[in-house]
């Protein structure tokens, strides 16, 4: 994957403990917020493909395994 530099404005308080993070990782901040990124976009690849899964079961509906009609009609089974 080819990379591209971008420019950020990150608060220096965030930064500085960013920073420290990273060395105690023995890791550099661009590769943290590369990891997290990544995280962020496999989230929203898994909701967006839960929620196509989702659309796709409520359109096509479900085989409940009913064979004929009901001999009973709704308003039978409760005193109104």
């Amino acid at each position: 994957m080819e990379n591209q530099n971008i420019t950020l404005s990150i608060p220096k308080e965030i930064l500085k403990q960013v920073k420290l993070i990273a060395v105690q990782k023995n890791t550099s901040v661009s590769k943290l917020l590369t990891q997290k990124l990544q995280e962020i976009v496999e989230k929203e690849k898994a909701y967006l493909r839960a929620k196509e899964r989702q659309v796709y079961l409520v359109q096509e509906g479900f085989d409940l395994q009913v064979k004929e009609q009901p001999s009973w009609k709704r308003d039978e089974l409760y005193d109104r």
